[in-house]
């Protein structure tokens, strides 16, 4: 993964180029733990070898995991990273991924892993952003 601060300003933006191999949800993570980023939203396009895509069940109050093991584009990457009950920034990705025959899948991106590249655009944004546990659900939920 390489990376390049856009601009010189109060509210950072940044390029971060993910290379084959690189597993984008473990790797956004500690480059967001590492710029100290408490409240972001981010874009990318690019390409997986592998994905995991989660699918929250009502009813369990989890993730359903959806393997696709094969190579698909990254039509669509986008989420926010705000900061958790630990106080350590938190991604909530959200990805669509085509594959071959134009078919397309989407989710909630549990884990990928990149081949050749994936382009992600990040924005800081003014405000700080918690993460709470919410009752119903137990998902961490942006507080406002």
């Amino acid at each position: 993964m390489k990376w390049k601060q856009l601009n010189d300003g109060d509210l950072r933006s940044f390029a971060v180029i993910f290379d084959s191999g690189d597993e984008v949800v473990r790797d956004l993570t500690t480059f967001a733990q590492e710029q100290k980023l408490t409240a972001a939203q981010f874009t990318g396009i690019g390409a997986f070898q592998r994905v995991t895509l989660g699918f929250f069940d009502w009813e369990s109050k989890d993730y359903e995991e959806i393997p696709v093991d094969e190579q698909v584009e990254v039509v669509a990457l986008l989420g926010d990273i705000a900061v958790g009950a630990d106080d350590a920034p938190a991604l909530h990705p959200h990805v669509v991924v085509s594959r071959r025959d134009g078919s397309a899948l989407g989710g909630h991106l549990l884990k990928g892993t990149v081949r050749p590249t994936l382009e992600v655009v990040l924005h800081e944004t003014p405000a700080h952003l918690r993460r709470c546990k919410d009752k119903e659900t137990g998902l961490a939920l942006i507080s406002i």
